[in-house]
């Protein structure tokens, strides 16, 4: 029990770290100061963790990383609408 408790608990704080950035892309409309490479490894690694978590059967994997694979391509989304400079 104590070994889930942690494994949701690292997922549900790994997953909030895009929310300030998602916010304050929406509200500045400004992309320009963020990593297009960044951004893709991060939506990788979200993935690849996504799939590890599926055949291993950890939901705390997978579910912490659906949720930072869908942050991450909007975070993609955002840079690529409000990006005023160069990729």
């Amino acid at each position: 029990m104590v070994v889930e408790i942690i494994g949701f608990a690292a997922a549900f704080t790994s997953t909030i770290a895009l929310l300030p950035q998602i916010v304050k892309t929406l509200r500045t409309r400004s992309a320009t100061d963020l990593s297009f490479l960044m951004l893709a490894n991060f939506l990788l690694t979200s993935v690849l963790w996504l799939a590890y978590g599926l055949m291993i059967d950890a939901t705390a994997v997978w579910a912490g990383n659906l949720i930072m694979t869908l942050f991450s391509i909007m975070m993609l989304g955002l840079k690529a609408r409000f990006d005023h400079g160069e990729v």
